[in-house]
């Protein structure tokens, strides 16, 4: 049993939380764009893997340090003992490497450590390269979780282990020092990554990001999701170069283009998609308002197809939940909302409610012991959130949080939405189902791909902070001959109309541009080691 197994558990597939092993491919690319090529002189070149595994990135240094030992005169053995360092927590990964080097004409291995890299102490390096652990926030053992909380300021919210290897790595980074990790893209996008953006955005110069999403940049099929960044120690730049691979035999001829830096910690202007049509706007900004549905803190007493028959019918409030809407139909199940709410929001007297009390009543000791109810014994029986009971009659665009639909669906006033589902309300029902037919279109698709993390499935999620991250036409503005085009599509589930309805109305050409500037954010964060 490796170390990896004995902190980290396995994983479903069989190996090891953390061992995802870098494609041949792909390491070559990697060091490739961090310089580090036999054509040049690498003899005093140093260069770092944080977690080396059983060699996949060593072994490639290896090879080439020798190649350029060979063009240039000098001792290979000698560069590689004083200028290549890698370490790794798993004592039999560090053997096969260390094996592998010595097979390739090597005597000193000893800088190939049996080490936690996070609690070790390299010397600074001009390089820095590997594909770090993938360890979810759940998987991290509590003595490593406590001490990444205490020692890495961007280990923040639920972050992956790959955090502290970012920040740490980062930090040994000589001045003019390249750094290139593969790892998963979702630190780019989403709330534990927030930190590390920021102190990359505000320290270092972000040179290239290559988007991995459709190809398999690893030894065995996992759904990982990787992008690699190439980073370097030097003063930001307006722009960085980025691409996406689909397979990565097409990593050789990568097509690069320049996108704005990013500023502080939301980097969401840097994965749009632009448009020079002059209208585009938030959702919000067009008079709507996004929420998401009530979280009761104990669903399975609040919501149930039998509230019918154990509590007075004005408390009751038909529900809708992301597993009513699924393969482009919505298909009721009967569940009913218990709303312990009156239409000012305090909460209703038990007393008023024979049957809701005794309901209730039966279940106390249930709610009672949740954290919400606790806060104010005497307000046991409130959920999470305030129940509105006019939000189920409004006209309202509702979203699950993960869907695979290609249909937006709006509810003219029938349900009251669950805490799994998002929902859009606002100005007028026409209004309303034009701007669900600009979310089905791909202009807005393409959008949401580019701002969230795709989920198991390659599904993306209709979330509040990505909603609001999405630019549209003003529907204000838009001529009403291609409004009732989007409506036409809309109403006939037809996105080749909505396409190119939208396609038409984004083709005037205008100076203003998607992206807006924004000033850098200096972090308030402290990096010690």
């Amino acid at each position: 049993m490796s170390s990896n197994d004995i902190l980290y558990g396995n994983r479903t597939s069989g190996g090891a939380h953390g061992d995802v092993f870098t494609a041949p491919e792909v390491v070559r690319f990697m060091l490739d764009e961090a310089g580090y090529v036999p054509e040049s002189d690498l003899r005093d070149v140093s260069i770092l893997e944080p977690s080396c595994g059983d060699g996949e990135f060593v072994i490639e240094i290896a090879k080439r340090l020798l190649i350029s030992a060979a063009n240039f005169d000098f001792d290979a053995d000698d560069a590689f003992r004083h200028n290549v360092h890698a370490y790794d927590i798993d004592a039999d990964k560090v053997e096969i490497c260390r094996t592998k080097i010595h097979k390739l004409g090597y005597k000193a291995v000893e800088n190939i450590e049996v080490a936690d890299f996070l609690k070790a102490t390299p010397k600074k390096a001009d390089i820095v390269v590997g594909n770090p652990p993938y360890i979810r926030y759940e998987n991290i053992p509590n003595d490593i979780l406590e001490y990444c909380k205490q020692k890495f300021a961007t280990f923040h919210y639920r972050s992956d282990l790959y955090i502290p290897f970012f920040e740490k790595s980062l930090s040994l980074l000589k001045k003019g020092g390249r750094h290139c990790f593969i790892c998963s893209n979702r630190w780019l996008k989403n709330e534990y990554g927030k930190k590390l953006r920021a102190y990359i955005a505000y320290s270092y110069r972000l040179r290239l990001i290559v988007n991995m999403e459709e190809a398999n940049a690893f030894q065995e099929n996992v759904l990982a999701y990787p992008a690699i960044t190439l980073i370097s120690s030097e003063a930001p730049k307006n722009i960085f170069k980025y691409t996406e691979v689909d397979d990565v035999k097409n990593l050789a001829t990568p097509t690069t283009v320049n996108r704005p830096m990013p500023q502080g910690d939301d980097w969401t202007d840097a994965f749009l998609t632009t448009s020079s049509y002059s209208t585009l706007r938030s959702i919000e900004e067009q008079g709507f308002k996004i929420g998401i549905g009530v979280a009761t803190g104990a669903d399975a007493i609040f919501i149930s197809g039998k509230l019918p028959d154990e509590v007075e019918n004005e408390l009751i409030i038909p529900a809708i939940s992301g597993r009513d809407l699924r393969g482009d139909q919505l298909n009721w199940q009967k569940k009913y909302l218990l709303n312990p709410y009156n239409a000012d929001g305090t909460l209703i007297d038990l007393d008023h409610y024979p049957r809701a009390k005794q309901y209730l009543e039966s279940h106390r000791e249930r709610l009672s012991a949740r954290h919400i109810a606790k806060k104010v014994s005497s307000r046991w029986y409130r959920t999470i959130d305030r129940i509105v009971p006019s939000l189920q009659t409004e006209p309202k665009i509702v979203l699950p949080d993960m869907s695979g639909n290609a249909f937006v669906f709006v509810d003219e006033g029938q349900y009251y939405p669950l805490h799994n589902i998002y929902y859009i309300k606002g100005r007028t029902l026409k209004y309303l189902k034009v701007l669900a037919a600009l979310l089905m279109s791909d202009f807005v698709r393409n959008q949401l791909a580019s701002v969230t993390n795709k989920m198991n499935g390659g599904f993306a999620r209709w979330q509040t902070q990505h909603l609001r991250k999405l630019r549209l036409p003003d529907i204000q503005v838009i001529p009403e001959d291609d409004l009732q085009a989007l409506l036409n599509g809309y109403s006939s589930r037809n996105i080749e109309t909505i396409n190119t309805t939208v396609e038409r109305i984004l083709a005037t050409p205008t100076k203003q541009s998607l992206s807006k500037a924004k000033a850098p954010m200096e972090p308030t964060l402290q990096f010690v080691y």
